[in-house]
């Protein structure tokens, strides 16, 4: 399929209260058909197959749809930094950050540094982003040395006190992640989330109570007791 048939394909769902309904959830855009789900962009996009110039001809449609299909069909090797700078600045609502966060952007080279270069930008969904990714790398780069997330956690601190919505809950998600990686890091993230529970700011109150809540429940507490039970010895 080329850009042409793919865009002509997207429009035949056009569903106007699935587009009220996901503007509800603070999904908005240029151009929303709001008739795809996540698995059936998933499934079309393993139909098309890895292409990045169909990946940057979908994004310029400026549509919902075309640019979430593009996170996903992207190769994330041949993704600049400058190609991550300019999708940023269409970062208009937080299902398109989180998607080209988690789908494209933790695969590249740029990731890790993107995290820290981002969490000095004071745009809201660029903001998001590097907490997005910093949760997304929890979750996708194994190799990853646990020294490599603590050096997070200090920008995560920084960032408890920014009340935006968008970028509150991401910061949320950015240390939960982390602390549920190993023993170590949850000690870690569980420390640092007490030092943001003492912050005089209500955002930084709400991400350390919650990550509290989660990080020392007696679920993820066992989980990780197995986790390091099950290790294999060097």
């Amino acid at each position: 399929m080329n850009g042409k048939e793919i865009l002509q394909e997207l429009a035949l769902r056009y569903d106007s209260r699935a587009v009220e309904g996901m503007a509800r959830y603070g999904i908005t855009a240029q151009k929303v058909y709001g008739g795809w789900r996540t698995p059936d962009l998933k499934r079309l996009a393993r139909e098309i197959g890895r292409n990045h110039a169909l990946a940057q001809e979908l994004w310029a449609s400026e549509i919902f749809e075309a640019r979430a299909l593009a996170t996903l069909i992207d190769e994330p090797e041949k993704v600049t930094p400058r190609q991550m700078e300019e999708w940023t600045k269409n970062f208009d609502n937080w299902a398109l950050c989180d998607g080209a966060c988690l789908n494209l952007f933790r695969y590249t080279r740029f990731a890790w540094a993107k995290c820290v270069e981002w969490n000095s930008r004071q745009e809201e969904f660029v903001k998001r982003a590097a907490f997005a990714l910093m949760a997304g790398l929890a979750v996708a780069d194994k190799a990853a040395s646990d020294e490599a997330f603590l050096k997070f956690l200090p920008l995560i601190k920084l960032a408890a006190v920014d009340e935006r919505n968008f970028v509150k809950k991401a910061v949320n998600w950015a240390l939960r992640q982390i602390g549920k990686r190993n023993r170590r890091l949850n000690r870690a993230a569980i420390a640092a989330a007490r030092e943001i529970h003492r912050l005089d700011s209500r955002a930084a109150r709400w991400i350390a109570s919650d990550a509290l809540r989660e990080l020392e429940s007696p679920a993820v507490q066992r989980r990780l007791a197995m986790r390091k039970a099950t290790r294999p010895r060097p």
